[in-house]
């Protein structure tokens, strides 16, 4: 009767501010992060190259100055709303090297001339035929205009002028309707032309003067790199061949995509891949730049840069077949890849190190003979080739050594005896071994074959996998794993070959370099 018995008490625990805490500083803090990442990102964008922000900047200023004499009463006033013109041609012709904006502003003038003085013939003709056929008269040159700078500009041999023909369509449509509409086609055209001159003026004083951006600069450190990225690239990528156990391989979709994080000096070797078209636009914009910094004299053969960097392409084709071949599905076992470790180490050693001397002589601009580095990399190349054949049994599995009973076998010097790929031990241990059918028997060789097919991502897997299922050896296995050994010393072969064939495309980098050298006037060393 107290209202206790019928009571059902329920305990609700109260929401307090304080649990919610939590759960909006993670909020705050993943924002915070994100920022953070973002900021980051930037600032990695522009510590990779300082002149981005310089372009910016430039750009900004450029803007800013035309932007003045529409702001300023005395300036709007003479020139009025044409002014306009000056903006947009400092938003367009501004580019990011001073040769680009020398090219750019050459079609922007010369495209804005021829386009004023057809405005102005066909204005003058349209006016003096009558009212009704003026428009007509008008149109039809819209049309003409249109379709023969369209035509002209799909050209090969005026691909590099596309940006003229444009301006010339887009100044020409605008000129003559703006001109017909107000009556006075002359004055339009001579206030449009007069705030293009100054627009283009201004682009090009803040370029030069404001520290300038020299496409020509930029072309000679690009290809310096170029060397110095694919040299990195050959010696990372022998190191990883001759170290790598067959422990880890990259899988096929990340080989496929060339997604290997772990190897900076192969995204550097594939960028020298795709730097055709950077050297080329490189190269067209510095033609049009005057004499500066250390190429002081007219005519520089800035077309002989993009010949050798198409040379230096051909020898980087040999470096991402050596790559393929590091990540291969068919790899030769890793004894007998450090059998000729010493040869293959020498010749990557001295090859690495001629195209960084080329590399250091194209940076200092100096010539030097390379006929002692040709020399011991050539000497290290035969070294390579003569181990090869002295020792090309190892690479066919089911062969036996040659027969030199009266002299002995020359062996490898740097090879211990531990590592060394004997044919005739294989065989004495293969014929003292049984199959495995009972507890007591050791791993029988084919096992252990089989078990390193496998951890080498070897092929064909799918015999392997047939024979795990049958649990025995079939009659015809072994020489299909005989033939499968041979196929997978074979790569060694071919990683060799392919690194040869490197060492012989570097003569052509040497004469590439050195016909450079002599039509750009590199001094001579010790001069």
């Amino acid at each position: 009767m107290n209202g206790k018995k019928d009571c059902v008490e329920i305990n609700i625990p109260a929401a307090t501010k304080a649990k919610l805490a939590p759960d909006d500083s993670a909020k705050s803090s993943f924002q915070g992060f994100s920022c953070k990442a973002w900021i980051w990102k930037v600032w990695e964008f522009c510590k990779e190259d300082s002149n981005r922000v310089i372009f910016a900047f430039k750009v900004g200023l450029a803007v800013l100055l035309v932007s003045l004499l529409i702001l300023v009463r005395e300036p709007y006033e003479i020139f009025g709303t044409n002014i306009i013109w000056s903006i947009l041609t400092v938003a367009i012709m501004f580019e990011y090297t001073v040769g680009a904006t020398f090219n750019r502003g050459f079609n922007r003038a010369l495209g804005s001339l021829l386009a004023g003085i057809l405005a102005i013939a066909v204005a003058q003709v349209a006016l003096h035929s009558g009212r009704v056929a003026e428009p007509i008269l008008i149109g039809t040159s819209i049309f003409l205009i249109g379709a023969i700078t369209s035509f002209i500009k799909l050209w090969p041999s005026f691909v590099p002028y596309e940006y003229g023909f444009r301006v010339i369509l887009f100044t020409y449509c605008l000129i003559i309707v703006s001109g017909y509409r107000m009556g006075n086609p002359i004055r339009t055209a001579m206030d449009r032309l007069y705030s293009i001159a100054i627009g283009g003026f201004v682009a090009v004083f803040v370029n030069v003067l404001v520290f300038p951006i020299w496409a020509g600069e930029q072309l000679h450190k690009e290809l310096v790199n170029s060397f110095n990225s694919l040299a990195d690239a050959l010696e990372e990528c022998v190191k990883k061949y001759l170290e790598d156990e067959g422990l880890d391989h990259q899988e096929f979709s990340k080989t496929v995509m060339d997604e290997f994080p772990d190897e900076p000096a192969y995204r550097k070797c594939r960028s020298t891949l795709n730097s055709s078209a950077k050297l080329e636009s490189l190269a067209n914009a510095a033609k049009w730049e005057p004499p500066h910094g250390r190429f002081q004299h007219f005519f520089y053969p800035w077309s002989e840069y993009v010949k050798v960097g198409a040379v230096l392409r051909y020898c980087a084709y040999e470096v991402m077949a050596l790559h393929g071949v590091l990540h291969s599905e068919i790899q030769a076992p890793y004894n007998l890849r450090i059998t000729f470790k010493s040869e293959i180490q020498d010749a990557t050693n001295q090859a690495a190190e001629l195209v960084r001397s080329l590399a250091k002589d194209i940076c200092n601009m100096k010539r030097s003979l390379k006929t002692s580095l040709l020399k011991r990399v050539h000497s290290s190349t035969e070294r390579l080739q003569r181990a090869i054949d002295m020792h090309s049994y190892l690479l066919t599995a089911h062969s036996d050594p040659p027969d030199n009973s009266s002299k002995q076998l020359p062996k490898l010097s740097h090879a211990p005896s531990s590592t060394l790929f004997d044919p005739d031990q294989m065989d004495d241990d293969l014929d003292s071994t049984n199959l495995e059918k009972s507890t007591n028997q050791t791993e029988s060789y084919h096992e252990m074959m089989r078990k390193q097919s496998r951890r080498l991502h070897s092929w064909p897997s799918r015999e392997v996998d047939a024979f795990e299922e049958e649990g025995v050896f079939s009659t015809d296995f072994l020489p299909r794993m005989k033939a499968l050994e041979s196929t997978a010393a074979l790569s060694l072969a071919n990683f060799t070959s392919l690194l040869i064939e490197f060492v012989v495309r570097l003569d052509h980098l040497v004469e590439a370099v050195d016909e450079l050298s002599k039509m750009a006037k590199f001094k001579l060393e010790g001069l």
